[in-house]
């Protein structure tokens, strides 16, 4: 029998408080022993790497060092932190960044400039084969995410970028700046969701002088900038989706003309998007107000915007709630517009514009008087289907084509329209067909003046049917 051995209970006790004194010394060494410049994660929020977020202490310089010193995330905890210039992300330099927040940390920007400004050197296309290795490895996908930026300077803006690739940008808040994100220079596979862009003085989502394809902006609130909600300017973009978003009153005393969206390609290009899924309305008091707006360059390189669908939006209270120049390949289906001071459409030397299933409206609830017009001036090869549109006021007729070829309108419905039904001046080409227009005895349902090649068959309409020689009208039924 082999006899066992018992370790004294004194001596367990010496070596438990052995071991009791020496792991916290082990675990202080562990942590001290990291660098200095806090080069990648640290879960360290930037109370604790020194910024106060008292609202009082310039905080800029801070934050500047704590982005130099490649931290990678900056996390603002609950606070506000004064800002007196940006805070500029040099992304080949810091590595991949982001800035975030739950919401409760505001930036109080008090300089000129972005809050954030996002830099890098992507100087390819939206093809993964153009893209350096430095960008995947030092820059890819920027964000920001969960922040207030709150303007008190003229000039400030809320987040800047420019040669990024995939920046995402989500539940940011800016508010009384200038901008509320300016992209500009080159960028690639842009981000934009759950943003609200609210009260500044210039543009929610300004694109100027841009280079850009991909980009996707949904489900966010941009609201009462003054200069315009979404605006492109002198751009070169091609894929931009816009939808699910409330975008209203983004108008005010601008001397050029602006909108709740405003593709201004009098320089540049933009194709290949949509606007789906929003409401968009608001301000018919600011000069030449529309709620989306495409102009493009009709004179040295015609028809440089369109290939874009404007699908299931409502519109409503103000001077013209689309307006189309020298677009090509636009179709607008689905939406419902009302409450246009002047126009619901005004589409002018465009071509190749698919109108479809939209209600022209004027809702017996709003009790604003306008004139609700819808106008093709110097149009070609548009079609015009299944339109239901009531009660223009203040203008010739409910739907007035002028100086176009090639239109064909089809089964639209067109009632209690102040002085007529269609009234076409100088079209050649044409066709009306299968309409239900019912304007009383008194008004024309139809009236065809100039032009030739007209063919109008198969409707039924209360009113006149009125024409020149070169119209051929068939099949046309008239009811009391």
């Amino acid at each position: 029998m082999k006899s066992r051995t018992f370790v004294p209970a004194c001596i367990v006790a010496v070596v438990l408080l052995g071991l009791y004194l020496i792991l916290p010394v082990a675990s202080q060494s562990q942590t001290t022993s990291q660098p200095e410049s806090h080069k990648g994660s640290t879960g360290k929020t930037v109370l604790d790497l020194g910024a106060k977020g008292d609202g009082k202490t310039d905080d800029s310089a801070t934050i500047q060092k704590i982005v130099d010193a490649a931290v990678g995330s900056l996390r603002f905890p609950r606070g506000q932190y004064r800002f007196t210039r940006p805070v500029v992300i040099d992304l080949t330099k810091v590595g991949p960044t982001s800035i975030s927040g739950d919401g409760t940390a505001t930036i109080l920007m008090e300089g000129a400039g972005p809050a954030f400004h996002f830099i890098g050197s992507h100087n390819g296309t939206a093809n993964p084969k153009t893209v350096q290795p430095v960008v995947w490895d030092q820059e890819r996908t920027p964000m920001v995410d969960g922040i207030e930026i709150v303007g008190k300077h003229p000039e400030a803006i809320g987040v800047a970028a420019s040669k990024t690739m995939q920046l995402t940008i989500t539940r940011l808040v800016v508010r009384k700046a200038l901008h509320g994100i300016h992209l500009y220079g080159r960028n690639r596979n842009v981000s934009i969701d759950d943003c609200h862009l609210y009260d500044n003085e210039g543009i929610g989502i300004y694109l100027e002088k841009l280079n850009l394809h991909q980009i996707n902006i949904s489900d966010s609130h941009i609201s009462y900038n003054k200069q315009g909600g979404i605006v492109v300017r002198e751009s070169e973009i091609c894929n931009i989706q816009i939808g699910n978003c409330d975008i209203e009153g983004n108008m005010g005393q601008e001397t050029q003309p602006t909108a709740n969206i405003l593709f201004d390609i009098s320089e540049g290009l933009l194709q290949e998007g949509a606007i789906f899924g929003c409401t968009i309305q608001h301000t018919h008091d600011a000069p030449d107000s529309a709620n989306v707006r495409f102009i493009g360059n009709g004179v040295q390189d015609p028809r440089k915007v369109g290939n874009f669908a404007i699908a299931d939006n409502a519109m409503s209270e103000v001077s013209v709630n689309i307006h189309l120049k020298h677009a090509r390949g636009i179709t607008i289906t689905g939406n419902t517009l009302w409450e246009a001071y002047e126009h619901n459409l005004l589409v002018e030397d465009s071509s190749y514009i698919v109108l479809g299933s939209n209600l022209l409206d004027r809702n017996p609830v709003y009790r604003a008087q306008t004139k609700n017009a819808n106008v093709f001036k110097d149009c070609t090869d548009c079609t015009l289907n299944a339109l239901n549109i009531l009660a223009t006021q203040g203008v010739p007729a409910g739907l007035i084509l002028e100086n176009c070829a090639r239109m064909n309108i089809t089964n639209c419905s067109i009632r209690q329209c102040e002085n007529g039904g269609i009234l076409m001046q100088n079209v050649k080409q044409s066709r009306i067909s299968d309409c239900l227009i019912t304007e009383g005895k008194k008004n024309f349902a139809i009236r065809i003046t100039g032009g030739k090649e007209i063919q109008v068959t198969d409707n039924l309409v209360s009113g006149t049917v009125e024409f020149d020689q070169g119209t051929v009208a068939s099949n046309n039924l008239t009811v009391d």
